[in-house]
């Protein structure tokens, strides 16, 4: 039996170019995991192994691996910080008990940040944070430490102060000991040494070990009587409160480093055991019936109890499909069949094994608490729960966004299109965030995604992995159409043709319904003129309808039809002819309640050093953009701004020739705003084009 009170389920986040993987490698080396550093911006990282990854130096999907620190068990996983990506971070936050919030020291909290961070506040998820590339130009812990309580609305438990910043930066102050960690300069994270703190240091010292204590033993009353009294505390006592009120999500101990000079990494693995979360430690997951209604039951963390899994990432490499997947209860063992919730059908499990990026180690069991990789699975996707077929249960499934971009796929070879269906099913396995679909009238293969890159990486992948050389479209916004006033309508479906006919009559109000309100029905028939079994019929016909608006044929949200009245026939009604009424009176009805376009409006985050901050405000109102804010800072300017993403295709590289290659942005997706007029009238004319219907 493993025990569990040494297992620490972690994720390392960040914005993208925070050095999250960089620290990973930093872990795995103090760890004796590996023993030769890469670096990132060779290609050489462990947990970078997709080609894509090592060419642009950015993380694409999360990676897994397990160490061991301290005597206990760290499983690991790097998640990527690009905005295209963020469903990685949270499914992988969906699945951890703590995480490691990774802050460049210049940067600070970026727009990403506060993404990931805004996830794992969701998943409830016990952090640390580590303020990192110390040693950069601009760097300043203390800025950072401010805007995470700023900008994340979150207390940051600061435990070490950093000695030096930028190129004097030679290591830290431990505020508990109070103790100085100084490194060398030879780059090797064990050339250090513990000395007394730096005597310009004493004040400043005594100043935050003075905060620390103060809000660390607000989490243990007889801890803070005795404060109170002027009693000494111990350090145990004080590592006790601390590791609490980290799992109440009450502050989160800060640390700060630079992974690069492997200075300070070994107090953040310190911290992850002392104050992380174990399995045992968190909220048991809940159960839920079919429709998702919790139904009482927890996932007990306990090898005893009935198998319950969620598998959280599928990955298809050279030897099949892996599905990456947290036991929360019971055993798994080699062998086991097990029950796939979603689909009802069991499947067997042919091999466990703990991964290490791409590496594996076969396992003949692995047990609640674990996060291992199943071979073998056939129907199973990312979210679905696997269990003991004599004791079924579902366990809270994951939602994802809806993607906002899409482009045409052709092959170029011809007999490529079937080699290519095969490719893009076990992609869209890997990725909930793509989508694939077929028109059904131009019989093109469009590709849904987060972003151009999300797709252009899709593409890539297309070509690398599965051999597919493809012709792609111009990326195509995911438009949407809504009305905007309330009519009265009614329509009457009757056909005769020998025999028993159709008859359904049908008095309905339609109204825009409110933001993000989605589709409602509601009847209000009275005296059975339109029978009550009839009434789920009408609100199929007009459900049904939403997908195809009457305006460009994208998919409509937020109205709400009433049914007020109709009438029957005694012989002639069914619930067929009601669903055609209603779908007829849709298509009638729509074009007369003002339909308009509706676009995706995107939260943009921009930086620009202060310079060109003029050129790059320009520059987003001429792209219809509205500005929010600017926020200054050591080394530029933030700009705020909402902008349609239809005006947004190409930005990076305009942004980059407006400010010498020195700009970056991010954006997501933020809400749906009407379109105006004569951008409304292009995108219809493009959409009927499409359809090959002359405007």
């Amino acid at each position: 039996m493993k025990d569990l009170s040494r297992y620490r389920n972690i994720g390392i986040f960040a914005h993208v170019d925070a050095g999250k993987t960089t620290t990973t490698e930093r872990i795995l080396k103090l760890t004796g995991k590996v023993h030769k550093i890469g670096e990132v911006h060779d290609g050489a990282a462990t947990t970078d192994f997709m080609d894509q990854e090592k060419e642009r130096g950015i993380t694409i999907q999360s990676a897994a691996t397990s160490c061991f620190w301290n005597e206990h068990q760290l499983n690991i996983i790097d998640t990527p910080g690009h905005v295209d990506f963020t469903i990685e971070v949270y499914r992988s936050l969906k699945v951890l008990d703590g995480g490691v919030g990774v802050f460049c020291g210049s940067g600070g909290v970026e727009p990403q940040s506060e993404t990931n961070w805004r996830y794992a506040n969701d998943s409830e998820v016990a952090r640390i944070i580590y303020v990192n590339k110390l040693d950069r130009t601009g760097a300043d812990f203390y800025r950072v430490v401010k805007q995470v309580n700023d900008i994340l609305a979150a207390t940051p438990l600061v435990m070490v102060l950093p000695i030096g910043i930028e190129n004097d930066f030679v290591g830290v102050v431990d505020l508990l000991t109070e103790k100085a960690w100084i490194w060398d300069d030879s780059g090797e994270p064990m050339n250090y040494e513990i000395q007394d703190v730096p005597a310009d240091m004493t004040d400043d010292v005594a100043e935050w070990r003075e905060k620390l204590i103060e809000l660390a033993v607000e989490q243990d009353d007889t801890v803070m009587e005795k404060y109170l009294e002027g009693e000494d505390v111990s350090i145990d006592e004080l590592k006790a409160c601390i590791r609490k009120g980290t799992r109440d999500l009450a502050f989160f101990p800060t640390y700060c480093g630079s992974s690069f000079k492997n200075k300070g990494v070994q107090l953040v693995l310190d911290a992850v055991v002392d104050y992380l979360p174990s399995p045992t430690e968190v909220k048991p997951q809940p159960e839920v019936d079919i429709e998702g209604n919790e139904t009482g039951g927890l996932a007990q963390v306990d090898p005893e109890y009935p198998l319950r899994a969620l598998a959280f990432k599928i990955m298809d490499d050279r030897f099949g499909a892996l599905t990456f997947t947290r036991v929360y209860s019971g055993t798994l063992k080699k062998g086991d069949t097990i029950l796939n919730t979603a689909t009802g059908k069991t499947e067997r499990v042919s091999r466990i094994v703990e991964m290490h990026a791409d590496d594996r180690q076969e396992m003949d069991s692995a047990q609640a608490g674990d996060i291992v990789a199943l071979l073998g699975m056939k129907t199973v996707q990312t979210g679905h729960t696997l269990c003991d077929p004599k004791q079924p249960a579902t366990l809270e499934p994951m939602v994802f966004p809806d993607p906002v971009i899409s482009i045409a796929i052709e092959a170029k070879e011809k007999g490529g299109s079937e080699k290519m269906g095969i490719a893009l099913g076990k992609m869209v396995q890997e990725d909930p965030s793509f989508q694939v679909e077929t028109d059904q009238e131009s019989g093109e293969v469009i590709l849904k995604g987060m972003g151009e890159l999300h797709l252009d990486i899709k593409v890539d992948i297309l070509k690398r992995t599965h051999g597919i050389e493809v012709e792609v479209g111009k990326p195509q916004v995911a438009y949407r159409e809504s009305i905007t006033k309330v009519l009265n309508d009614s329509y009457t479906h009757k056909k005769q043709s020998g025999g028993s006919g159709q008859f359904g009559k049908i008095e309905y109000t339609i109204e825009p319904n409110e933001t993000g309100a989605g589709f409602e029905f509601e009847s209000k028939v009275t005296g059975g003129n339109v029978p009550r079994e009839f009434w789920p019929a009408v609100e199929k016909g007009f459900a049904s309808s939403m997908e195809k608006g009457m305006l460009a044929g994208f998919p409509v949200v937020d109205f709400k039809v009433t049914l007020t009245d109709g009438g029957f026939h005694p012989v002639d009604s069914s619930a067929i002819a009601f669903e055609i009424a209603a779908k007829a009176g849709y298509r009638q009805s729509f074009v007369k309640a003002g339909p308009q376009i509706l676009e995706p409006i995107m939260a943009v985050d921009a930086f620009a050093p202060e310079d060109y901050v003029g050129d790059v405000i320009g520059d987003l109102n001429r792209r219809r953009g509205m500005i929010k804010s600017q926020e200054p800072g050591p080394t530029g300017v933030r700009i705020k701004a909402d902008v349609p993403l239809s005006e947004m295709f190409g930005y990076i590289g305009d942004l980059r020739t407006m400010t010498s290659g020195r700009g970056q942005f991010s954006m997501t997706f933020d809400h749906y705003a009407p379109c105006p007029k004569n951008v409304a009238e292009e995108v219809i004319k493009e959409a009927k084009e499409r359809q090959g219907v002359a405007a």
